[in-house]
């Protein structure tokens, strides 16, 4: 079980990462990609493929309700690489589309945060040399 939680974890870390894949989860527990899915469905009652898509969806749900990004920037943002794919799992899940769910959920709470905030505490900005930033040694 140890094992099983490890590779939950880093699921639970790495929800946004695009590339984050069967084989490298079920390395975190170190078992064959057919033997991680047996046990995780088992242990936690859906896959790991699922688990990680609703960690996502919920993930986008804060994003719809809060932050001032377009529903193609929030796709991306919590690691879908297809709006469509995105948009027809988010509706599978929670009967809307992010639209309608935003049109639903926005102006019950505080103001939307701006996209350049949610952007940069999301990890949406890369910065570094070469992404439109000195490193310190040019500065000088």
């Amino acid at each position: 079980m140890r094992q099983l939680r490890l590779a939950k974890d880093a699921m639970d870390r790495g929800w946004a990462d695009p590339e984050l894949d069967l084989d490298a989860v079920a390395g975190h527990a170190g078992y064959s990609r057919y033997h991680f899915i047996r046990a995780f469905k088992e242990a936690y009652g859906e896959t790991p493929g699922l688990y990680l898509t609703h960690r996502r969806i919920e993930r986008a749900e804060d994003l719809l309700r809060t932050a001032n990004l377009s529903v193609t920037e929030i796709c991306h943002l919590v690691g879908f690489s297809s709006l469509g794919t995105f948009s027809a799992r988010f509706k599978a899940w929670t009967g809307l589309t992010p639209s309608e769910y935003r049109a639903k959920n926005v102006g019950r709470g505080a103001a939307l945060i701006p996209g350049c905030y949610a952007m940069l505490w999301a990890g949406g900005f890369r910065s570094g040399p070469g992404k439109g930033q000195r490193n310190s040694e040019e500065a000088d």
